[in-house]
């Protein structure tokens, strides 16, 4: 059974936690705020008013937005009748080993306690609390804005309940995020590993004298970012290959594109992890033919360009 999610206290109000709190509002939580800066409510409703025209955009009735917010004088405050707490502080474990703690003493015990921790998994900073407590801690990591981009990484600790991973699923998708369950607590989860590889290379691509900074960016807006945005790199990939998928790919330039990504501190894949990849792929795709889902992907490539188009021609 869904549990119902009517309350939300939202811990730190920086750029995320403000973003969130105009999402949690949009979608019909009352949201109560807490973060010890001096400039809290006016900080709230100039994001309020910032972020309105954005939820509208998506379709969200920001009617009475501000209506259901409110700022709270200190955390026991926040999170007293929450259904959801999301917490935003900083990225340190001792900060938040402290804040869980008293997190888990103030807030209902049904409720859910997620941080928006971009490195730090919760294992991290949950060894002292009880059993109980630490069964219902998770992280719930946005991409910036959480407004706006759909993703939350949902990393569950290792004493981290089924049902409380369940919850967090409902909860993000009822506030119309996708959420990704990521099966193993590592540093800095998926999304910011994919972005800091990448950026790594960046840097050295122009370090290197290779591209401009402006090109490097051409490059990723008008090819990578353009098939990521519809389809992802392992989908991209098993199209790449044709009706022969992954496999094909992987058998006509897996070798050579090994053999361009040498120095790059990666280790070359085995036969062995060849081969777990492209059953891992086919499990994923190969229910579906090449022709439904390249029109798929072309359909949602289309639309992207028609909508880079549109905002290219209002700026000018």
């Amino acid at each position: 059974m869904t549990r119902p999610f009517r309350t939300a206290a939202v811990i730190g109000a920086g750029t995320i936690g403000l973003s969130w709190t105009a999402l949690f509002a949009a979608h019909g939580l009352t949201v109560r705020v807490s973060d010890p800066r001096e400039d809290l409510a006016g900080a709230v409703d100039e994001a309020l008013t910032l972020y309105a025209p954005h939820l509208a955009a998506r379709g969200l009735d920001v009617t009475g937005l501000a209506d259901r917010v409110h700022i709270a004088a200190d955390v026991t405050e926040a999170v007293r009748d929450a259904d959801v707490v999301q917490e935003n502080g900083p990225e340190r474990a001792e900060f938040k080993k402290d804040l869980f703690a008293a997190l888990a003493r103030e807030a209902p015990a049904h409720a859910l306690l997620l941080s928006s921790s971009s490195a730090i998994p919760s294992t991290a900073f949950t060894g002292e609390l009880a059993d109980e407590d630490a069964s219902r801690v998770l992280i719930g990591h946005p991409f910036n804005p959480p407004h706006l981009v759909p993703l939350v990484e949902v990393v569950p600790g290792e004493r981290t309940g089924e049902d409380a991973v369940q919850a967090a699923l409902d909860f993000y998708t009822s506030v119309g995020r996708t959420p990704v369950v990521e099966r193993k607590e590592i540093p800095g989860f998926v999304g910011n590993r994919l972005q800091n590889a990448l950026a790594r290379e960046a840097v050295h691509l122009v370090d290197q004298g290779v591209v401009t900074p402006e090109d490097l960016d051409k490059v990723v807006t008008n090819s990578l970012g353009l098939r990521w945005a519809t389809v992802g790199p392992f989908l991209g990939s098993h199209l790449g290959g044709g009706p022969g998928g992954y496999r094909h790919l992987v058998a006509h330039i897996g070798a050579s594109m090994q053999r361009t990504g040498a120095g790059g501190g990666t280790p070359p894949l085995t036969a062995e992890r060849q081969e777990r990849l492209i059953e891992a792929v086919e499990k994923a795709y190969g229910s579906s033919t090449y022709s439904d889902l390249t029109e798929t992907r072309d359909r949602r490539q289309l639309a992207v360009l028609a909508a880079l188009d549109s905002t290219e021609k209002e700026e000018n």
